[in-house]
């Protein structure tokens, strides 16, 4: 574990403070919040005060499990997960659509899988464009879970508020920023820790071409669009891959 971020915005009391007031003689720390303003100072705390504090173990697990926090801290942005699907000729929409909603390429598991991810982050984002063709919810609906906050990109401000990203299911924030860059800059003033990219192809590429992105998560379909708006083009480190049915799920990481 790490100390700090259990004071998170400083809602609560530091651990420290808490471990000292319950008494608490070992403690076992993962590794240190390297902010230089709050390093290591839990820890002097904790050992004037008699306490037995033990760091370093599992240190590059622990690590990995607050990424969300250590990205924010140290990057002063959100953790950024770019996800699409693709069809199996390299396409993540057919070039025209007879209604405003999704076409799927994925099984309703993948779908499901999805909607847990949005649980687990605290923002969605997507652009104009996908709003327009889709009128996404950008909800859990398929998974029991807490809505993240909707992050939607409307540089002219023209967006109909009938869309359903609007309605009342969760928070809604409208960007006018113009590059991924700035996005994040917002995004960081909000006190938003993770975000997932659910855009188009054109706000995909956006991030990946600005070199902000973590982790990518792309779903391979077997449907075939022989046409249509072609998948972002970027290059990662391929990290595991996954089967759900007839769908393959690869997860990429930048470094």
């Amino acid at each position: 574990m790490t100390l700090e971020p259990c004071s998170h915005f400083g809602k609560t009391p530091p651990c420290s403070d808490l471990i000292i007031k319950n008494k608490i003689p070992n403690i076992v720390i993962g590794c240190v919040d390297d902010n230089p303003e709050v390093a290591g100072k839990g820890i002097k705390k904790l050992r004037d005060a008699g306490h037995q504090v033990t760091v370093g173990v599992l240190e590059a697990a622990c690590k990995k499990h607050h990424k969300r926090f250590f990205t924010f801290h140290n990057k002063k942005r959100p953790y950024i997960i770019l996800k699409w699907v693709e069809t199996e000729d390299g396409f993540i929409a057919p070039k025209t659509k007879n209604e405003n909603k999704p076409v799927w390429i994925t099984n309703e598991i993948s779908r499901q899988l999805v909607h847990k991810w949005r649980d687990e982050e605290h923002a969605i984002l997507v652009g104009t464009n996908t709003v327009i063709q889709d009128n996404p919810s950008l909800t859990v609906r398929d998974y029991t879970g807490n809505n993240p906050i909707r992050v939607v990109l409307d540089k002219e401000n023209s967006l109909d508020k009938n869309y359903a990203v609007f309605n009342e299911a969760a928070e809604t924030i409208i960007l006018k920023e113009h590059t991924a860059k700035d996005i994040c800059d917002s995004l960081f003033s909000r006190q938003i820790q993770s975000i997932i990219i659910e855009g188009g192809s054109k706000t995909l590429q956006m991030f990946i071409d600005e070199n902000l992105w973590d982790e990518a998560r792309v779903f391979y379909g077997k449907t075939l669009f022989n046409e249509g708006i072609k998948a972002p083009v970027f290059s990662g480190k391929l990290h595991a891959t996954e089967k759900i049915l007839e769908d393959t799920l690869e997860v990429f990481t930048k470094e």
